[in-house]
């Protein structure tokens, strides 16, 4: 279902409530984003060295 929401573009990325769901948080981990990382839909490395790069934002231009 993950992977159906993320090629849909019905969402692009998940957050997790670890505090409040502790061993979901251990399942997700163990096997979801294993079998994502397998099908391509978790990357293990951002592209960018910033958030701005790894959103494509464009850089603002310097203050005067």
């Amino acid at each position: 279902m993950m992977q159906a929401w993320l090629e849909s573009g019905t969402c692009d990325g998940f957050n997790m409530m670890p505090r409040y769901f502790p061993e979901q948080q251990r399942v997700l981990v163990e096997h979801s984003v294993p079998l994502l990382g397998q099908r391509a839909l978790f990357r293990r490395e951002h592209e960018g060295r910033t958030l701005r790069e790894n959103l494509g934002l464009a850089t603002p231009p310097p203050r005067r």
